[in-house]
């Protein structure tokens, strides 16, 4: 009993200056939903998905117009270039950019992070040649590191209560940055051929026909950037502070506990020592897991946007890119609205690993479904189409979230950021994979429309369901283990 009234004690010294102290501070008082909090953190998420995804519907015309394939078969392989480039950039700099939000705070990483968002993805509207465009989408990956550092804020602004809701804000921002992005990018691009009524041939919009989408998205960046330096920082720093607890506190602590609670008070955050990450399996079974699911997930967006533009004679559906705009915007509303309402209690019943195994098992045979939905035509076909497509993006976004709640509680606050940082680069090297992979079987699987096993596009959602079972049947032990278990 003397134990746990001692902890309770402990729990409630903090230190002058140290801002994750006041945060700390701000929790105890805390009640109800911290929908400031909640907002924050969500714009900020959302202000650096948008650009990752929003150049590839028009990004195959941006290659055409800067006539850097000699051949039109050659466009997509100079495409590829420039969306590797950006996961690229990442994986150079996630570990780093972790490193430094453990060390100076996560707040000036996010405000460096949305900054690069403002000045590359403007430059890389304004691109004129080939190497422009691909070294702006590259210094955009370098220096957009705040995803990791993110995700340890969110763990560490919100009530343990609310912790599920703040991660869930992260992943479910993210998701609908990575939908609506390519939304924007289809509806906005070439605007002077689209809505010849509002933007010239001769204006800024005509000459540049891919600059209004991304300045859009640079703007709300802007906007998001300068709202940031108003955002409290997380992370503790004790070194050289004082304790806000006046004399009688220090004197009823010695009192109570002698010794033992001066022994407590020598060793403190700063001495002990940072265990290896790499050695950390519960850390490193997680962020494995992660991948596998990352994988899936970009091959598939890669693929659902090919399958849907591809003509009905090759098993797609021939929809246009406004289309496809359109069922993407109708997902990224049903992500919202899931995350609001349902995520934070779904997760507080089943927890971050069951959360995965359903999502993942339910995945299958929706995946298995695509190609018969396939077979509709006209309103049936858009209302099953979007349905698929809320339903799978909601699994997805549900999968990711309970990924991130493991890894986060996998390490101590002093190494989320490296850890998140570890988890971005690996990420980003599975991600660079998944689309070129998800185009070469797209492509294969079109020259086998006769097959007598699994023809055309069966042979696509079958592959993925396997990458999918794969990543389900890792959640099990003994490949994937909790922290304290």
């Amino acid at each position: 009993m003397a134990e746990e009234s001692r902890e309770a004690l402990l729990k409630k010294v903090y230190y002058e200056n140290c801002p994750g102290c006041k945060v700390e501070q701000r929790k105890e008082l805390q009640r109800g939903l911290p929908i400031k909090m909640i907002v924050a953190v969500w714009l900020v998420v959302l202000s650096a998905a948008l650009p990752i995804s929003s150049l590839f519907p028009f990004l195959y015309f941006m290659i055409r117009d800067l006539h850097i394939a000699k051949r039109e078969e050659d466009i997509g392989y100079y495409a590829g270039y420039v969306g590797a480039s950006f996961m690229i950039g990442r994986v150079l700099t996630s570990i780093f950019w972790g490193v430094v939000a453990d060390r100076y705070g996560r707040k000036p990483v996010i405000i460096i992070g949305i900054a690069a968002v403002v000045i590359f993805n403007t430059l890389f509207g304004l691109s004129v040649n080939f190497w422009m465009a691909i070294s702006t989408r590259f210094l955009l990956g370098c220096l957009n590191g705040l995803l990791g550092p993110i995700k340890a804020y969110a763990s560490e602004a919100f009530r343990e209560e609310h912790q599920a809701l703040g991660m869930s804000t992260v992943s479910v921002a993210w998701g609908i940055g990575l939908i609506i992005g390519p939304a924007l990018g289809g509806f906005l691009a070439q605007p002077a051929d689209k809505y010849p009524n509002i933007f010239s041939q001769n204006s800024i919009f005509g000459r540049f026909p891919y600059f209004l989408p991304c300045l859009c998205i640079s703007v709300f960046a802007f906007g998001v950037c300068i709202a940031s330096f108003w955002l409290p920082e997380t992370l503790h720093k004790h070194n050289g502070n004082t304790r806000l607890q006046d004399d009688s506190f220090e004197a009823l602590e010695t009192a109570s506990y002698g010794s033992f609670a001066n022994e407590g008070k020598q060793k403190t955050e700063e001495q002990i020592p940072k265990e290896n990450l790499f050695k950390n399996w519960p850390l490193m079974s997680a962020i494995i897991v992660y991948c596998v699911y990352s994988l899936h997930d970009m091959a598939y967006t890669e693929i659902f946007s090919l399958w849907a533009v591809s003509p009905r004679k090759l098993g797609g559906l021939s929809l246009s890119t406004e289309n496809v705009g359109e069922v993407l915007a109708i997902s990224g509303f049903g992500l919202f609205v899931f995350q609001i309402t349902l995520y934070p209690f779904v997760e507080r019943i089943l927890g971050p690993v069951m959360i995965a195994r359903i999502g993942g098992i339910i995945t299958i045979p929706l995946l298995s479904s695509y190609p018969f939905i396939a077979m509709l035509s006209g309103f049936s076909l858009y209302l099953m189409l979007n349905i698929a497509s809320v339903l799978k993006n909601v699994l997805s976004i549900t999968i990711v979230t309970g990924m991130f709640i493991l890894q986060n509680k996998a390490v101590d606050q002093r190494q989320r950021g490296a850890a998140n940082g570890i988890s971005m680069t690996a990420m980003s090297l599975f991600k660079a994979i998944g689309p070129a992979a998800g185009g070469a079987l797209f492509s294969w699987a079109q020259t086998r429309l006769d097959a007598a096993i699994l023809p055309g596009s069966q042979m696509i959602f079958f592959i993925l369901n396997v990458v999918e079972a794969i990543a389900v049947l890792m959640t099990f032990k003994p490949f994937l283990t909790l922290r304290h278990e």
